[in-house]
């Protein structure tokens, strides 16, 4: 890791935990339509399903490539009839401030202050699926404290395509030896390690709630591997 300058970390499980925020977004929202025998948790689940499907499509070249934003709003509407609820009566106003509940995630409890400890030794940002606006939003909300947002706008690709680590490293004018992706899921960092990227694993056993079965450990022998951010910066030297 010496020759190490840059962090790009996964975002949606890694830095922000999305299952209780989004089922904390969600709970007002199905309250008001009809939705109250509905289990927030499973809803959020549910939206979350989707998520790779969708990006699979733009992966496979099926649809041009397409913002996160966008994928989000489609599978809002699919998970909500799929729970017997109307999109068409909820109303426009309504789904596109329940679309941007993933924009008002939470932090883990220690994430910001790990992060913001890593920043005085590398340059950190997000190498994330969600786009821009998204990722900038959810900084400003949470004050976690990116040098550069870099949304998957940047790469044009959806992880784990290559391009989206390669391009990563290109656009931060570094070389891929030289970008560590930090992430709690094994499947990101083999396809970073694949592409030349130095590897941190940072353990989230509760990303998917209590009965979590994937990625309570590494799979292998990453460069790093941490039980948070606290733990990885202090493994850094930060």
């Amino acid at each position: 890791m010496d020759n190490v300058k840059a962090i790009v970390f996964d975002v949606f499980g890694t830095v922000v935990d999305w299952r209780n925020s989004v089922a904390r977004e969600s709970a007002p929202f199905l309250a008001r339509h009809g939705g109250t025998g509905i289990d927030p948790h499973a809803f959020a689940d549910a939206w979350r399903k989707r998520y790779q499907p969708a990006m699979e499509e733009c992966r496979t070249g099926k649809r041009p490539f397409t913002r996160l934003d966008i994928l989000h709003r489609e599978n809002l509407e699919l998970v909500l009839k799929d729970h017997g609820l109307d999109p068409v009566r909820i109303g426009e106003a309504e789904l596109a401030e329940w679309n941007r509940a993933w924009h008002r995630l939470d932090p883990w409890p220690e994430a910001v202050a790990g992060l913001t400890r890593l920043k005085r030794k590398f340059i950190i940002a997000p190498l994330s699926n969600g786009n821009i606006a998204l990722m900038t939003a959810m900084a400003k909300r949470a004050g976690i404290p990116w040098d550069a947002i870099l949304g998957a706008e940047v790469a044009q690709a959806y992880k784990p395509q290559p391009e989206a680590y390669l391009r990563t490293a290109e656009v931060l004018m570094i070389r891929p030896d030289e970008l560590c992706l930090g992430a709690a899921h094994n499947g990101d960092l083999k396809a970073a390690r694949n592409c030349g990227l130095k590897t941190a694993f940072v353990t989230r056993p509760t990303e998917h709630g209590p009965d979590q079965a994937t990625d309570l450990g590494p799979s292998e022998a990453w460069d790093v591997v941490a039980s948070d951010f606290q733990d990885l910066a202090r493994k850094l030297g930060c």
